[in-house]
């Protein structure tokens, strides 16, 4: 059975990777849309930074998170003269951070399923004078469907896996900023391993079950 602190840090990572889920599908949804549709000079540089995360170490995405955010950086400084606390060690911090680590993983999937839909049904909206608004919830997001709910799926799943990110942003204090991933490396570090293995298994089977809904959703990717 699983304590106290470990019930408390599942909490937390499930609290956490919801809601960075529904703010990166509310930021990533037009990001990838103007990705998909643009010519602009800039679609290579901003294509570039979302991406960034994938290939940039997560120690040093935290670590210039963490100089960003803290009491003297540029957001910190922003915030205390709204008068708000620094995100530093806050659960908001680890909300931020999580959704700059994992942007490339719901933006990319959104990308490619609004490439994937091409220029015909765009136009026969049109042609029935649909607004823009119209056309891109009654025709692109039903058959970008697929590419939302991998976006979903894969940002959820990583956010639940994140360790050196939260680590640098959010330290490890119990039931405030400590995730799954920092109570299986607490466990290890005690040499409590039986309380690791039932947290790391749990793990496993998550990852094994986002692994199924994945191949799940590519025939119809593919139709």
């Amino acid at each position: 059975m699983l304590n106290a602190a470990d019930l408390a840090a599942v909490w937390l990572t499930l609290k956490l990777a919801g809601t960075a889920t529904a703010v990166l599908l509310l930021i990533g949804t037009p990001m990838a849309w103007w990705l998909a549709r643009t010519r602009h000079w800039a679609k290579g540089v901003i294509g570039a930074l979302v991406t960034l995360p994938l290939v940039l170490p997560p120690t040093v995405l935290g670590f210039y998170l963490l100089v960003l955010m803290g009491p003297d950086g540029m957001l910190g400084r922003l915030l205390a003269a709204g008068g708000l606390q620094p995100l530093p060690f806050t659960f908001a911090g680890l909300v931020v951070a999580s959704v700059i680590y994992s942007m490339p993983f719901v933006v990319q999937p959104l990308q490619q399923a609004f490439e994937a839909i091409g220029e015909q049904p765009l136009e026969a909206a049109a042609t029935l004078r649909a607004n823009p608004w119209d056309t891109f919830f009654a025709v692109v997001v039903p058959l970008a469907r697929p590419g939302f709910m991998t976006a979903g799926i894969l940002g959820f799943a990583h956010t639940v896996g994140e360790f050196g990110v939260v680590l640098m942003i959010g330290g490890n204090i119990p039931g405030k900023t400590q995730v799954l991933s920092m109570a299986i490396y607490n466990h290890v570090e005690a040499l409590e391993y039986e309380a690791a293995h039932r947290l790391a298994a749990g793990m496993l089977a998550f990852s094994f079950t986002v692994l199924l809904l994945l191949n799940a959703l590519k025939p119809e990717r593919t139709r």
